[in-house]
């Protein structure tokens, strides 16, 4: 994450497109912010970040978590996470759409969530920090239990699919008016509104040329 004006991170994460571009993209929620390991698509996933356990530590320090948490991940905390994933995807696409979530992506989060979550604590210097002996099993119940929070509350009939052609990316639309279209105007926004400036200012003639 990089810094604003007043210091203080600004949301979202650094994607790069294919041709090495970056744009900042905050799909607004944590839990949507693990789809970003992978390419959007469903499975099998073209673009895969989560190798090892590792990664899972590398992913929640990119992530909107305060000071990512020192994490202790096995292979079993990494394939749980990719089926986590999966099921978020799914329950995300289905949303967008409009369409009923899976009961089965929905066991999926709702055993996740079970599980201990990730513990905060304060400091007497007043910072915040994570407990130690984190585990990955306990990043994936912080993870569920923010889209159970997402999926049922205020936002769950906000989640948006970029408008874009070619863009699967998804997002809460948390504006005020609920009229967000795209993932990023740094991306697929400002790429529409070049389009609709060359439409205004082409001649009827030069369509075919």
């Amino acid at each position: 994450m990089t810094a604003s004006a007043t210091g203080t991170p600004e949301p979202g994460l650094i994607l790069r497109t294919r041709q090495g571009r970056s744009y900042r993209f905050d799909p607004g929620a944590l839990c949507l912010e693990l789809l970003l390991t992978s390419d959007p698509g469903g499975v099998p996933w073209h673009y895969e970040t989560l190798h090892e356990p590792a990664d899972l530590a590398r992913w929640a320090g990119e992530s909107r978590l305060p000071g990512g948490p020192v994490l202790l991940a096995g292979e079993a905390e990494l394939a749980r996470a990719h089926e986590l994933r999966g099921a978020l995807w799914r329950m995300t696409q289905a949303r967008a759409k409009g369409l009923a979530l899976a009961p089965a992506d929905m066991d999926v989060v709702n055993a996740a969530a079970a599980e201990p979550p990730l513990v905060a604590l304060m400091t007497v210097g007043g910072s915040r920090e994570w407990a130690p002996g984190a585990t990955g099993t306990a990043l994936l119940s912080t993870v569920a239990r923010d889209a159970v929070e997402l999926f049922t509350g205020p936002y769950a009939t906000r989640i948006r699919e970029c408008e874009a052609h070619g863009c699967a990316l998804h997002f809460v639309d948390t504006s005020r008016p609920g009229r967000r279209r795209w993932c990023a105007m740094g991306r697929c926004g400002n790429r529409h509104k070049v389009r609709a400036h060359r439409a205004r200012h082409t001649e009827p003639g030069d369509a075919g040329e």
